[in-house]
């Protein structure tokens, strides 16, 4: 039916078409959860606000950097805003930025930093991504009820500020 040619050309098709098949990797699986499903709560409250603000100020002032840092509730609104002496300028409005981007997407900003340096370049097109350390979710009791920004420092130094305000809330 086929010619020797052809059978030895199909033989050799499979073969190819098999070791290729087999040196595939394996489709990646499915996580069961999504990530960073923490559910909104109800809003942060000024105290709570002032608080948070009052530990990273602490922070800051311990290691004498000078920061912008900013607590929106858990609708990315704005509650509180304290910018130490000295700070520059534009840290105000990038802490506001980092604030709004954590609660939005629920997971710290240095997260979005990560993925984007690990290639997810696509996600720097999404409104209110803000890739830098420095936004961090304020969850208690499991929900989230706001999040802290700060700005003012290089990256890692706003992660340390952020962390100090959030920590003092849960």
């Amino acid at each position: 039916m086929f010619s020797k040619p052809s059978r030895l050309f199909i033989v050799a098709a499979a073969f190819f078409t098999a070791h290729a098949a087999a040196q595939s990797p394996a489709p990646a699986s499915i996580p069961e959860q999504l990530p960073y499903d923490i559910p909104y709560g109800a809003p942060i409250t000024l105290a709570q606000a002032r608080t948070a603000i009052a530990a990273a100020e602490a922070e800051a002032r311990r290691r004498n950097w000078k920061y912008a840092i900013v607590v929106v509730d858990s609708g990315g609104n704005l509650v509180s805003c304290d910018k130490m002496d000295g700070t520059q300028l534009a840290s105000t409005e990038i802490a506001e930025a980092k604030a709004r981007a954590s609660v939005r997407f629920r997971r710290q900003t240095k997260d979005m930093q990560n993925a984007i340096n690990n290639g997810a370049t696509g996600n720097l097109s999404i409104p209110g991504i803000l890739a830098g350390e420095g936004g961090i979710p304020i969850v208690v009791g499991g929900q989230l009820i706001g999040a802290i920004g700060t700005s003012g420092g290089a990256g890692v130094q706003d992660s340390v500020i952020a962390a100090a305000g959030a920590a003092a809330i849960r």
